[in-house]
């Protein structure tokens, strides 16, 4: 499996993260972890980025530094320092002048990229019930908002141009995704409403009908919101016809997908996760959620000790049967990792915490990277106070 690894990387001093099929980042805020998926973005997919920038009238010159701002945004390109050093797949990069294209580009055609990125602000990309294009983005955004907003967009404006009813469905709709998976989605996010494209006026936009009701994007729960652009993309990354995967993607990263959803949501949200891992995406997900720790560290029992997907059916209480084939892939083939961005007195370093041992002498990751410390706090005082009772 591929690995990144940083020296002098904005709070990042050092630490190296060896990517599984599923793999966890975990720290406190403004830790890095942002940073560090999207120069994981940035390393992947540079040529792509810069044919995309000069195509959208982006011109930075020779002036890597601007490049850094167009991509990272503005005010970011100090991340980049003169000792930063970062190698990736066994390609080493010393300067901020590894990210300017090479001479001769950009070719006549946009190159594929190999890595979709979905971000924490995903919901800011939504512009009155629809997905904003890249260029109604501030010019000191990050890239990834843009270019996810334009990719949503894209997707859209050609689901709406397909015939010539006032109205089509999003959610639910046949043909998308499994019927197990569409069936976990109502259940815990939608409950029984459904999600509409209406095209009765001038503007296009999202409706949720609930009952006799009819809700633009606003008047959603925060939930719904927030998971709407995860629907997107998951259309955008799950072909209708049989191919695997979206053309050249070969990588998911995901910021915080549990923001706004109960925890009975965010199960859903790890069984479309399973989804785009059987389709060979590897997945890489920064959280603060402790339900995502609790997975991989079942997932190492389960794998350790020759768990079925009986245990995983059970784990995700659904149907033995409806989701056999997709668990004993998960199980049997897939690797799960977790990374702890340790925050120290003015820097960060990068832990490997995938055994998740509560028992461990090492207090980052017996407390899960301190998701679950708050929790082990609370029983020592209950069994304190039970004791003395």
């Amino acid at each position: 499996m591929p690995t990144l690894a940083v020296r002098n990387f904005a709070q990042i001093s050092s630490g190296q993260v060896e990517f599984g099929d599923f793999t966890l980042l975990v720290g406190p805020q403004a830790s890095g972890k942002s940073l560090f998926l999207q120069l994981l973005k940035l390393l992947v997919d540079k040529d792509h980025i810069s044919d995309t920038l000069k195509t959208f009238g982006y011109d930075w010159g020779k002036n890597s530094k601007h490049l850094l701002e167009l991509f990272f945004g503005e005010g970011m390109s100090g991340i980049w320092k003169d000792n930063t050093r970062v190698e990736f797949d066994k390609i080493e990069a010393t300067s901020s002048d590894f990210f300017l294209p090479k001479p001769g580009r950009p070719s006549a055609k946009v190159k594929e990229e190999n890595l979709f990125y979905i971000p924490a602000q995903r919901v800011t990309t939504m512009f009155q019930g629809w997905p904003r294009s890249f260029g109604a983005f501030e010019i000191g955004d990050p890239y990834v908002m843009k270019a996810f907003g334009e990719t949503l967009r894209i997707l859209m404006e050609k689901e709406s141009g397909n015939g010539q009813t006032t109205q089509s469905d999003v959610f639910p709709r046949r043909g998308k995704m499994n019927k197990p998976l569409r069936d976990e989605i109502d259940r815990t996010i939608f409950y029984g409403a459904s999600v509409k494209l209406d095209k009765r006026t001038l503007k296009r936009r999202f409706m949720l009908h609930v009952g006799d009701s009819e809700l633009p994007l606003m008047s959603w729960s925060a939930g719904q919101k927030e998971f709407l652009p995860l629907l997107l993309s998951l259309y955008h990354l799950i072909p209708p016809s049989k191919v695997s995967r979206k053309g050249e993607i070969e990588w998911v990263v995901m910021e915080e997908p549990e923001m706004g959803l109960h925890p009975k949501a965010i199960q859903a949200v790890l069984l479309l996760c399973f989804e785009l891992m059987e389709r060979g995406y590897k997945v890489v997900i920064s959280t603060h959620s402790p339900v995502l720790l609790e997975l991989a560290w079942t997932m190492n029992y389960i794998q350790s000790m020759n768990g079925t997907a009986e245990d995983l059916a059970q784990l995700f209480a659904t149907k033995r049967t409806s989701l056999k084939k997709l668990y004993k892939t998960i199980i049997d083939e897939k690797a799960f990792k977790t990374y702890y961005f340790q925050r120290g007195e003015g820097d960060v370093t990068i832990k490997d915490i995938s055994s998740l041992d509560a028992g461990s002498d090492d207090a980052a990751e017996a407390d899960w990277g301190g998701l679950s410390e708050f929790a082990s706090r609370a029983a020592e005082v209950i069994a304190k106070l039970a004791a003395h009772g």
